[in-house]
């Protein structure tokens, strides 16, 4: 049986606990993905392995592509085309944000995605959420803030760019959900074309810098070589499969049968299980004031989840 069909009939407040619940899956492993990438950024630079990353998975969802009707093809190009530039706009800012400010900034500025959510889905959708959502997103905010400590030092252009990322964030949930009744697409067809504009995107801006700071050629990035080592590899088979496939999909199946505010609510825990992971994995010693913040974020996240959208 086609999982998407079965998934498909399942009543509507059966489906939207599955979306939640594969939401907070996303969150979770999204969590994880901080030390793990970090783990093979040791190996490779930042855009070489951007592209690497969903070039990979690009050819892993490939099959599923060639095997989808031509309407839902060209559906699928036109939601995924300005979502997939949107989100590599997301992995840039974050990704030179982090290299320019203090990690906690750059904890509690992406965090302020969950805030901007509600009023996004109000301004480009015209639908108001729900008051609880509101005060839930207020409480993650609170949580966020303890766990990261909050701002510190002066602000620059690091946390400018923390800041748009945010923003692209809550922008991008609000825009698939759009794009998704417009151009309905099946959400594998959706991530693949997504996946194929980023690493095409970081594949042509690491050409124009230099990769790695020399100067390229068309064939040296045809023979740049790749790391051999196997932590590099198992990091990013696992940031390819659990970090991008499922994390897209599951991403783009929930936001229709979701809201762009629940949905961002629940992938707001995201901070918590890095957190957590951090902890657990890295060794990393976290203070009261961060458990609390850590727990306010995740109530916040099962507390929606327990309401009806």
């Amino acid at each position: 049986m086609n999982p998407s069909l079965s998934l498909s009939t399942l009543p509507s407040r059966r489906l939207m606990h599955v979306s939640d619940l594969m939401l907070l899956l996303v969150a979770l492993v999204w969590g994880s993905s901080y030390a793990v990438a970090k783990s093979a950024l040791q190996f490779y630079p930042v855009l070489g392995f951007l592209a690497l990353r969903f070039g990979l998975t690009f050819a892993l969802l490939l099959p599923s592509w060639l095997r989808t009707a031509p309407a839902q093809r060209r559906a699928a190009l036109r939601s995924g085309l300005p979502l997939g530039l949107m989100m590599l706009s997301i992995f840039l800012c974050e990704t030179f944000g982090l290299a320019l400010t203090l990690a906690s900034n750059a904890a509690f500025l992406i965090s302020l995605c969950v805030v901007f959510t509600p009023f996004v889905e109000w301004g480009l959708l015209r639908r108001r959420p729900a008051r609880a959502l509101f005060a839930f997103a207020a409480l993650s905010l609170l949580g966020a803030a303890l766990l990261s400590g909050g701002l510190q030092g002066q602000l620059g252009l690091g946390d400018a760019l923390m800041l748009a990322a945010a923003l692209l964030r809550a922008l991008t949930v609000c825009m698939t959900a759009k794009l998704s009744q417009k151009h309905p697409a099946p959400a594998l067809a959706l991530t693949t074309v997504q996946a194929a504009v980023i690493a095409l995107g970081c594949l042509a801006l690491a050409w124009a810098q230099g990769w790695g700071g020399t100067a390229l050629s068309a064939q040296s990035i045809a023979l740049l070589p790749l790391p051999s080592q196997a932590a590099f590899w198992w990091a990013t088979v696992y940031l390819v499969l659990g970090c991008t496939v499922f994390a897209f999909f599951a991403q783009n199946w929930a936001l229709k049968h979701s809201t762009p505010s629940r949905v961002a609510l629940l992938t707001s825990s995201e901070p918590a299980f890095g957190a957590l992971f951090a902890v657990l994995g890295l060794g990393e010693q976290l203070g009261p004031q961060a458990w609390l913040g850590g727990g306010l974020i995740v109530l916040a996240a099962l507390w929606t989840s327990a309401r009806r959208p």
